[in-house]
């Protein structure tokens, strides 16, 4: 783990003090980062505002907050706000509840470490260009529910080390959090907010795996004179008990409004086979699926292994793939 809390080499630091490991010839030393503020309870941290992920444990920073609906099947407690029923998973309407995420960069300093719990690109783009599979990534950028977050302070006035950072922030000591944004990222929100865009959130848990889903729409291209619609989907698991599991297979049933049901089954998620245990409860990863219509939904299953052999199957709840963002400009990435 990158970072943790601690007293460093000197006993009379105040166990608030947020310290990071650094590598010297008689071995690990710890180094002060920053203090530990109270978590707000209420209302919604500001950009610039400097953190530690309470799940991961990367240091980051906020650029900007997402106000999402959050579709949980595991709150039972009627709410009032827009409701989702999604075909073929069940008859369970869901309510949804407002939500704050935030748009963070995560320290690259901390990426190696977390690079086998969370990837560290899970933002990408359609190319701007023919080729409608290109993607490309913008890497350490992530998107963080405002629980994730227990917020620190610095007198560092690089406190981040990301290539985006001083593009898009700027130290000013007058103001708390010190950072404030620049231009170059005001703009950079506002030309690709609706690639950028967190809407909706889906949650469930089955036999203490909680899955997480976000869905981003990505845009549409044009391919042999037909359309393709793109979408990304963030996905997070978590295990909430002390038991070790491994996630073996994933099984994906995709709906889309043309009248295409497609099954997909395969070994593991990106390549991997992740292990959750009490040490490393959680794993986050990103993938991508196009339509040849506006819409469609995914729903599916994730088959775990107990330690003892047997297995069990996790429900990934079902989120609904829309289009219905401005489709005019293509995204511009980090070009402005």
């Amino acid at each position: 783990v990158p970072l943790g809390l601690g007293a460093g080499s000197a006993p009379a630091r105040p166990p608030n003090f947020l310290c990071a490991p650094r590598n010297r010839p008689e071995g690990k030393v710890l180094e002060t980062v920053g203090v530990f503020e109270a978590p707000k309870q209420h209302g919604k941290y500001e950009t610039g505002q400097l953190f530690l992920h309470s799940v991961f444990g990367y240091r980051g920073i906020v650029l900007f907050p997402w106000q999402a609906r959050l579709y949980d099947r595991d709150v039972a407690s009627p709410v009032t706000e827009k409701s989702e029923n999604v075909a073929g998973h069940g008859s369970k309407e869901v309510k949804g509840k407002t939500h704050t995420y935030y748009q963070v960069l995560i320290d690259a300093r901390d990426c190696p470490h977390i690079s086998q719990r969370s990837q560290t690109e899970a933002v990408t783009f359609l190319a701007n260009h023919d080729d409608s599979r290109a993607l490309y990534a913008i890497p350490g950028l992530d998107y963080v529910s405002h629980e994730d977050i227990l917020p620190y302070s610095s007198t560092d006035q690089v406190p981040i080390q990301h290539e985006l950072f001083e593009r898009f922030l700027m130290y000013d000591q007058t103001k708390v959090p010190p950072f404030v944004a620049r231009d170059t990222l005001c703009a950079w929100q506002e030309k690709n907010h609706p690639w950028l865009e967190l809407s909706d959130v889906h949650r469930e848990t089955t036999e203490n795996i909680r899955v997480t889903v976000i869905p981003f729409y990505m845009g549409m291209r044009e391919a042999q004179n037909s359309h393709v619609y793109w979408w990304r989907y963030c996905i997070r698991l978590e295990n909430l008990d002390s038991e070790v599991v491994q996630l073996r297979e994933r099984h994906w049933r995709i709906f889309s409004l043309s009248g295409t049901l497609e099954t997909v089954r395969g070994r593991g998620v990106v390549g991997r086979e992740p292990v959750l245990s009490k040490e490393q409860p959680a794993f986050q990863y990103s993938s991508h699926v196009s339509l040849q219509a506006s819409s469609g939904h995914m729903w599916g299953t994730f088959r775990f292994e107990r330690p003892d052999g047997s297995h069990f199957d996790v429900r990934i709840p079902p989120f609904s793939l829309e289009s219905n963002k401005d489709e005019k400009t293509p995204p511009s990435g980090l070009h402005w």
